[in-house]
Order: structure tokens, then C-alpha cells, then sequence
């Protein structure tokens, strides 16, 4: 590539980026009444953090099935209230064991 498409791509990449960002605080002046517009905007950063977490979890493991294991034991573990620290100790204690076992 030279120089000149590096530049334009750049550039494109910036306008890009700032247009998702500044078009929506121009638009929209007021507050969001729309009660289904609230909902979705409210979930959106949880589940783009569930989309780039999933395949990080599933991935980084010696097997998917030891991945998938300690998520479902990190989902049930959260669900009953432990806090961060103790859930990610239980996942990462998980994935060592399952790995461990399935490489006998």
C-alpha cells in the first residue's frame, strides 16, 4: 500500500469513528422517552462485552469444553451472589482442573 491509501484510510477510519460518536449527541437534544429505545440502549454495553468475552472464554482454554464448564460454574456461582474475586478464582480453578484432567 502506499503512503497516499495509508493517509485516506486513516482518515476514513477517524470520520468513521466520530461520526458514530458525535452524530447522536447532535440528533438527539432531548431526553429518550421511548421506553423500548431506553431498554435496548441500556443492554447494549452488556452485550457487547458478552460478545468479545464468549469466544475469549471458550478459545482460551486448552479445550472449548473446559471453557464452556467454567463459565456455566461462574454463571451459577455469580447468579447466587458471590462477588468478582471469588467467581473469577472459581472459573480459573475450573479451567486448570478440566484442562489438567483432559490431558491425561
Amino acid at each position: 500500500m502506499e503512503n497516499r491509501e495509508v493517509v485516506i484510510c486513516i482518515l476514513l477510519a477517524i470520520v468513521t469513528t466520530n461520526l458514530i460518536r458525535i452524530l447522536p449527541v447532535t440528533l438527539i437534544k432531548g431526553q429518550i422517552r421511548n421506553v423500548f429505545l431506553r431498554s435496548f440502549l441500556y443492554y447494549v454495553p452488556y452485550v457487547t462485552l458478552a460478545v468479545m468475552t464468549f469466544p475469549a472464554i471458550v478459545n482460551a482454554t486448552v479445550t472449548p469444553f473446559s471453557g464452556v464448564m467454567a463459565l456455566v460454574v461462574g454463571i451459577v456461582a455469580a447468579w447466587r451472589g458471590m462477588g468478582l474475586f471469588p467467581v473469577a478464582v472459581i472459573c480459573c480453578s475450573i479451567v486448570y482442573l478440566m484442562d489438567g484432567l483432559l490431558a491425561l
